[in-house]
């Protein structure tokens, strides 16, 4: 393939410390990498040097002749006098841009609901962000550099950009540098993983799930023993691998050597253990909204007559001990209004909410308010009004234990609150609350600020949290990780979604299909490309009925199969490991149902599709 850019012996340096030292690295036609590592550690800092917009100390960045490359930076350079329109279209006459069908597929997936004449000085920061976005997509680049491209992206929006960049360019054609959080974005479009450390840079191959099997392998041959961070990416990669079906048959990274790695590593989650834990700590009753209904006063700008607005419409959902529940919704569909009935702070217009006696509800805001008291004290000293000691995952563990868990070192406790960066006051954020002990959890949008290594070592202290566990996200990754069920906040209603995140977008698409011929586009804004309907189904009414009772049957199947697994890992824990031959018998016993589980999942999957 050919060469499109690289580095060579690159050094740079910061008045405190070296961030890179003599490396090399290249990008091809054809490359799609991400780039990951802890931050601070300089991802941001490599793509700036690749870009041309920050020189290093020594070494040189080169770029094939011709090649153009775009960049979408964390920081905001748009112009706040100029509208929308002039920002993503400039000159180009309407009639040129509109009948571009990339152009066209850009603006619907990313500023359809922007006011197309507002200025962008006047618009949110979220708004300024998919605008900046929009602006670089639509242009015609060789190479694509994107800095958090998903900051301020709901779960639909994400979904749109990983299938337009899977589908911008021909096969080993252009390039693409990512760095993100968003694990699920990295593993659906990325070919090649860069994880930045130590002052250098490890090129993997493939994207997130095949990073971690090659990163668990290196770091077994690395060490004699196992470390934390080992145990933590080796439960990654267990969870990564007995995932859904449709994650789970994906050929991302060599099976058997996976199955070798994780072959004794129990499940994320023992949920026996969590749900006796909880109902202990809860009792049966947790909170049940029965026919709720929320509305809120209103006037309308043109006329002034006073109105309502309703936001949640008859709603009953019975949350259960021990219950782990991701909640889907587009900004402003009432998934905060639907928590703050669940914590109490809000009261409902109709309807009733019964609350059980013993339960006590923390919620992790994307403010950071819990920090506000304390801003000036150092890290100890908060940690010190707390307990001597707590239960986590059955080990008894020390407050600063339990921050080491999280990712502090011994040097980071001296330090005021105020002074830690930004991930670090989440991760404080967060331990605080459970070092309060409570049995309902709430969280809204806690992977802000948070790198991938971050979000693990989160997800695996979550997965110790035996009460009832309530998940309002934007990264796919962490509600399919932390959660065993999700529900979708539209229209009003509230409703399961037993397909899970693929559910809700393909809800989402014949929700604005409904919509689109009466709508259009707001404020002046350019209509939106209708998405494409999905063909329908050719199958005659007896087969269509057979279909779905078959894939009813393999979707039961598939959880019979993967709780065998789960047993056959636990006894595989517990046996003797000087017991050979049992242990092997085991492993044989495993494979086997491996197997009939690979094939239900393949035959899942095909009547999936065939009935979408």
């Amino acid at each position: 393939m050919a060469h499109l850019l690289g580095a060579e012996a690159l050094h740079l340096e910061f008045p405190t410390r070296v961030i890179f030292d003599r490396v090399t690295i290249g990008l091809d036609e054809g490359d799609r990498i991400g780039i990951v590592g802890r931050n601070g550690d300089g991802k941001t800092t490599l793509m700036r040097m690749l870009a041309g917009t920050l020189e290093p100390d020594d070494g040189r960045v080169t770029r094939r002749n011709g090649v153009t490359l775009g960049m979408l930076d964390q920081a905001d350079e748009l112009d706040g006098t100029k509208t929308v329109h002039e920002t993503v279209i400039g000159d180009i006459d309407e009639h040129v841009w509109a009948g571009d069908p990339k152009v066209r597929d850009v603006i619907a997936g990313l500023a359809a609901d922007i006011p197309w004449e507002a200025k962008v000085g006047d618009l949110s920061g979220g708004q300024r962000r998919r605008v900046a976005l929009a602006t670089l997509l639509i242009g015609d680049w060789d190479v694509i550099f994107l800095d958090e491209p998903t900051n301020h992206l709901d779960v639909e929006g994400i979904s749109w950009l990983a299938g337009h960049l899977k589908r911008r360019w021909a096969t080993n054609s252009g390039g693409l540098l990512v760095v993100t959080h968003d694990r699920w974005f990295l593993d659906e479009i990325c070919t090649a993983t860069w994880e930045v450390h130590d002052r250098l840079i490890e090129p993997f191959e493939g994207g997130y799930a095949a990073y971690i099997l090659q990163r668990v392998e290196r770091d077994r041959m690395a060490a004699a023993s196992e470390s934390k961070r080992q145990n933590l990416m080796r439960k990654e990669l267990a969870w990564l691998r007995r995932g859904a079906p449709a994650r789970t048959t994906k050929p991302k990274f060599r099976i058997d050597a996976a199955n070798e790695l994780i072959e004794n590593e129990p499940p994320a989650r023992d949920s026996v253990s969590l749900s006796s834990m909880a109902m202990q700590r809860l009792g049966k009753d947790v909170v049940d909204l029965e026919g709720v209904t929320v509305t809120y006063p209103v006037v309308d700008p043109a006329s002034g007559v006073a109105g309502e607005k309703m936001v949640l419409n008859d709603i009953t959902w019975r949350i259960a001990p021990g219950e782990r529940t991701g909640v889907l919704g587009v900004n402003g569909a009432g998934k905060s209004t639907l928590l703050s009935l669940v914590a109490g702070s809000l009261q409902p217009t109709s309807g009733r909410v019964k609350r059980g006696k013993t339960i006590k509800v923390a919620t992790l805001t994307q403010q950071l308010a819990e920090l506000e008291d304390i801003w000036d004290e150092r890290v100890s000293t908060v940690i010190g009004r707390h307990k001597s000691s707590y239960v986590t995952g059955g080990k008894e563990m020390t407050p600063t234990q339990m921050l080491e868990r999280v990712g502090f070192t011994s040097a980071q406790l001296s330090t005021p609150v105020k002074d830690l960066s930004g991930g670090q006051k989440r991760r404080l954020q967060l331990l605080l609350i459970l070092l309060s002990e409570p049995n309902v959890l709430i969280l809204d949008e806690p992977t802000n600020d948070l790198d991938t290594d971050m979000l693990a070592a989160i997800e695996d202290l979550l997965d110790t949290f035996p009460g009832t566990l309530l998940v309002v996200s934007h990264d796919r990754y962490l509600i399919e990780r932390v959660t065993d069920q999700q529900y979708a906040v539209m229209d009003g209603g509230f409703r399961h979604l037993p397909r899970g995140v693929d559910q809700y977008l393909e809800l989402r698409v014949q929700q604005q299909r409904a919509s689109s011929g009466a709508s259009g586009a707001a404020a002046g804004a350019p209509d939106a490309t209708e998405a494409k309907p999905k063909p329908s189904s050719s199958l005659s009414g007896a087969e269509l009925r057979n279909s779905q009772k078959e894939h009813a049957a393999a979707g039961r199947k598939i959880a019979k199969l993967q709780g065998q697994i789960a047993e056959l890992h636990q006894k595989m824990a517990v046996h003797d490991q000087s017991d050979f031959a049992g242990l092997g018998a085991l492993v044989g016993e495993q494979q086997a149902v491996q197997e009939a589980l690979d094939t239900v999942e393949t035959r899942w999957l095909e009547l999936d599709e065939l009935l979408a």
